[in-house]
């Protein structure tokens, strides 16, 4: 079984309070449109085609059966960084960025004891909406989300081939509301802390509690959020949802005056997540600081392919790019099996 650290509560009252207003302050929080890497291997492909692939396929955790395109606005969220590195977008960040509690979890999880956090970015889930069951994007040193598809990333992870390169990253996610107007129905976390073939952990959403997992390694997704049957909002690009007034408001687009749709705390499912690299020693550290013994695209592919090889499944040499991505995603990734509705 692979660790998990529940955090109930995950701060104090006052800090947890100073959460949702955060959340509230924040100038507007836009559609999550996968970022694009600077790799153009099999670029036709998005970047988490493995995952939306699987969602679409299986219809999801509870293997539902509606139409791609109602799948696809299930899944069209709203997301935005609130600290990247050293920059702080969201004043006040600080003191969940650095709070104790997910520190300390971090260190737990891998027995490593230099943890240096890297992001927190918030994600907002309308009524309908969900999170498809995936793994997150892992890192290797001299290969990541940015230089390489995020789709290889996971492969990469699943073969069991890079270890050597991995970045070991802690995820925490929290969960805060307006306890005041109610919680949302639904929006539990669902995760396979034994594997693909194991069985399914779920944990409910509630105001100022938090886990912290290898969500590099873990499947995991969000059950959908509202009650059953409810239909997913469009939420298109350039759509922004803002709070004013005690509301949450969905625009248009940034300066619009025009209103959407509007919900209500009970409705939305607001969540932080976190994560932090972490590192045996500072001399560790130092080597992911100084890029020694960085992986290449050339080398990723040569040993892929070859364990492809070994494997009986690759036995020829003119595949395009798409048909090499496709077979080392059906050959890595394996997802747990949908439950019945």
């Amino acid at each position: 079984m692979v660790a998990a650290f529940l955090l109930d509560p995950l701060m104090d009252a006052d800090d947890a309070t100073a959460m949702v207003g955060l959340c509230e302050a924040f100038p507007a929080y836009g559609l999550y449109v996968t970022e694009r890497s600077d790799g153009d291997f099999a670029p036709e492909l998005a970047q988490r085609y493995d995952a939306a692939a699987n969602y679409v396929r299986t219809g999801g955790r509870f293997g539902r059966r509606e139409p791609a395109a109602t799948l696809a606005l299930r899944t069209n969220y709203l997301r935005e960084s609130y600290a990247y590195g050293t920059e702080v977008v969201a004043p006040g960040i600080e003191r969940f960025l650095h709070h104790e509690a997910l520190l300390d979890a971090a260190r737990s999880l891998y027995g490593r004891p230099v943890i240096e956090p890297a992001i927190a970015y918030a994600n907002i889930l309308l009524p309908g909406q969900e999170l498809a069951v995936h793994t997150d994007v892992p890192e290797f040193r001299g290969a990541n989300r940015r230089l390489f598809p995020q789709w290889l990333m996971v492969v990469m992870h699943h073969s069991g081939l890079f270890e050597r390169w991995r970045m070991p990253i802690a995820t925490g996610i929290a969960y805060f509301a307006d306890e005041t107007a109610g919680l949302p129905e639904g929006g539990e976390l669902a995760y396979w802390p034994d594997g693909a073939d194991g069985a399914v952990t779920v944990l409910p959403t509630r105001h100022n509690t938090g886990i912290v997992l290898d969500t590099d390694s873990v499947f995991h997704g969000v059950d959908r959020v509202g009650p059953p049957g409810v239909d997913p909002f469009a939420v298109t690009p350039g759509n922004v949802l803002m709070h004013e007034g005690g509301r949450w408001v969905l625009r248009p687009e940034r300066g619009s005056s025009e209103v959407l749709a509007t919900f209500g705390w009970n409705e939305v499912r607001f969540s932080v997540s976190w994560k932090a690299y972490c590192f045996t020693d500072e001399a560790e550290r130092d080597a992911w600081r100084t890029h020694g013994d960085d992986l290449s695209l050339d080398l990723i592919l040569a040993q892929l392919s070859a364990d492809l090889g070994q494997r009986g499944v690759l036995t020829t040499d003119e595949l395009t790019e798409r048909e090499l991505a496709l077979l080392l995603i059906d050959t890595y990734e394996r997802y747990p099996e949908p439950a019945s509705p």
